[in-house]
């Protein structure tokens, strides 16, 4: 699977955006650059912003004001990224039905998509498993399930968005797990998470959001060791923000 970043893909910039809805500002003045490399985390208390911004790098939320670039292209169609949402939908097939639709939607050619479908069965650990139904998966598999689909595109970005919510710690144990395969093979993976242990454990960067504005990123290890803030002091103490 060619999964190499290239120049076209990488870095993503935000310069100066703003993003509203509703006439609420849900980003404000967000500049950030993601560039190669091991995963970038974003956390940050509940409705901080961590999902729009995931989502507007991704390409599905227009700016209200400011730039996003992809590489040297503006507003570029996400035809080379993958998005994983909280909740992912399984379709009203087989495990293998739902690769083979993702398959078919990348345009893969027929005669290869049973052959790309058990390799991605195989990245996933779910072997054995490709005539089940899909809603019948349990809810960690279901995600492993959705995060084959996204890869089914080849994507040099993979966007996650909260992986592992509600899942228990074994499910979660092998999320981790495959976050760290796909990373390790070349792909851009950006994820917001909830979870301090796990944006721990698997971010090279830490993006720290509050109110729709970033107000700390750092390498993971300097923001857990020495963090810059006094709201990524009282984040990491578990105390609220304000």
């Amino acid at each position: 699977m060619n999964t190499n970043v290239d120049s076209s893909d990488l870095p993503i910039e935000f310069s100066k955006v703003n993003i509203d809805t509703d006439n609420h500002a849900i980003l404000r003045q967000v500049s950030l650059v993601i560039g190669a490399g091991a995963p970038t985390v974003f956390i940050g208390p509940n409705g901080s912003g961590k999902t729009t911004l995931l989502r507007a790098a991704m390409g599905l939320v227009t700016a209200s004001s400011g730039q996003i670039t992809w590489g040297q292209a503006i507003e570029s169609p996400p035809l080379r990224r993958a998005i994983v949402f909280q909740r992912p939908v399984m379709l009203r097939r087989s495990v293998l039905g739902n690769l083979h639709y993702a398959l078919a939607s990348a345009e893969v050619p027929r005669r290869e998509r049973q052959r790309r479908a058990m390799e991605l069965l195989s990245l996933v650990d779910l072997e054995g498993l490709g005539d089940r139904p899909a809603r019948r998966l349990s809810s960690g598999e279901q995600q492993r399930l959705a995060i084959a689909r996204a890869l089914a595109r080849k994507p040099r970005l993979l966007f996650l968005d909260e992986p592992t919510a509600s899942l228990d710690p074994a499910a979660t144990k092998g999320i981790e797990e495959l976050v760290r395969s796909v990373s390790a093979s070349g792909v851009k993976v950006v994820m917001a998470t909830h979870d301090l242990g796990e944006a721990r454990r698997l971010a090279g960067d830490i993006v720290l959001l509050h109110r729709g504005t970033i107000v700390e990123r750092a390498a993971v290890d300097q923001f857990f060791s020495a963090p810059a803030t006094k709201e990524a002091q009282a984040f990491l103490a578990g105390e609220l923000l304000f």
